[in-house]
């Protein structure tokens, strides 16, 4: 996450379980491509599945990809 914003000229905020996603520093097109080198290095996409639910919280996000992982 800190290696996209540092590409894309973004600065994150204090990341914290509770930090909304919107409020984190990563535009669309930051998390487009964090998602995209996520699923490529873990081989997993957890929100591709028509009863997945979009993350809000920075938390809901890692445990979206920790919950598909195993």
């Amino acid at each position: 996450m800190m290696q996209v914003a540092r590409e894309h000229g973004r600065v994150l905020a204090p990341l914290d379980d509770q930090l909304a996603l919107t409020d984190a520093g990563l535009d669309s097109l930051g998390w487009a491509v964090l998602l995209a080198r996520l699923e490529e290095r873990l081989k997993i996409n957890p929100f591709l599945s028509n009863d997945s639910v979009l993350p809000r919280t920075f938390s809901d996000f890692i445990n979206a990809f920790d919950h598909d992982a195993r």
